[in-house]
C-alpha cells in the first residue's frame, strides 16, 4: 500500500493525479461513507454527500497543507459537507433541523440498507436525540474509535471539549435507552 506522503505527492502532480485519486478513493471511500452515513442516516443521502466530498477533495488537494493527516482533512470535509447537506435539506423541506432528524430516524426503519436489529435502531434513535456536536463526537469515538487528538483536528475544537461532549452524550444515550 502506498504511503500517505507518496499519495499526496502523486495527487498534487498533474501527470499522476487521476491515478492517485483512484487509489485515494479505494483507500478511503468506505470509511468516509460510513462516517457520513452516521450523520445523514440515509443511504442515498450518504452517497450524494460522499460524492460531493470527493469532488471537494479532488478540487482542493493542492490546498492541503499537510499540517494534519490526509484522512483528518478529508473527514473534516466530509463532516462539513454532511452538516451543510442537512441544513439545506431542512431548508428545502421548510422544517427545523430537529424535525428533519426525527423524520430521518422514522425513515430508518423503512430503509432497505439499514440492516440493524431493534437494539441498533434504539441506539440510532437515542443518538438522534443528541445535539449535533454530541452526535458527531459520539459516532466518531464509539463507532470509528477516532482518538480525541485526531477528532480535535477534524472538528476544530479542544480535546477537553470533546471528552466532555462524549461523556454527556453517553449519559444521555444511557438515560434514553433505560427509559424505552
Amino acid at each position: 500500500m502506498i504511503t500517505e506522503k507518496d499519495l499526496i505527492k502523486r495527487l498534487t502532480n498533474k501527470g499522476t493525479k487521476d491515478e492517485a485519486f483512484k487509489e485515494l478513493l479505494h483507500q478511503y471511500k468506505e470509511r468516509l461513507y460510513w462516517h457520513i452515513r452516521k450523520i445523514v442516516l440515509s443511504h442515498d443521502d450518504a452517497d450524494d454527500v460522499l460524492q460531493n466530498t470527493f469532488i471537494k477533495v479532488f478540487k482542493n488537494i493542492d490546498k492541503f497543507k499537510g499540517d494534519s493527516q490526509l484522512y483528518s482533512w478529508m473527514y473534516r470535509i466530509a463532516t462539513n459537507e454532511s452538516l451543510t447537506f442537512l441544513k439545506k435539506k431542512s431548508k428545502i423541506l421548510q422544517i427545523s433541523d430537529e424535525e428533519l432528524q426525527q423524520q430521518t430516524i422514522n425513515n430508518l426503519e423503512a430503509d432497505v440498507y439499514f440492516n440493524g436489529d431493534d437494539i441498533q435502531l434504539k441506539l440510532q434513535k437515542a443518538i438522534a436525540t443528541l445535539p449535533q456536536k454530541q452526535q458527531l463526537v459520539f459516532n466518531m469515538k464509539y463507532f470509528d474509535d477516532i482518538k480525541y487528538k485526531d477528532m480535535a483536528k477534524i472538528l476544530d475544537t479542544s480535546e477537553g471539549a470533546l471528552k466532555a461532549s462524549y461523556h454527556m452524550a453517553t449519559k444521555k444515550i444511557e438515560t434514553y435507552l433505560k427509559s424505552k
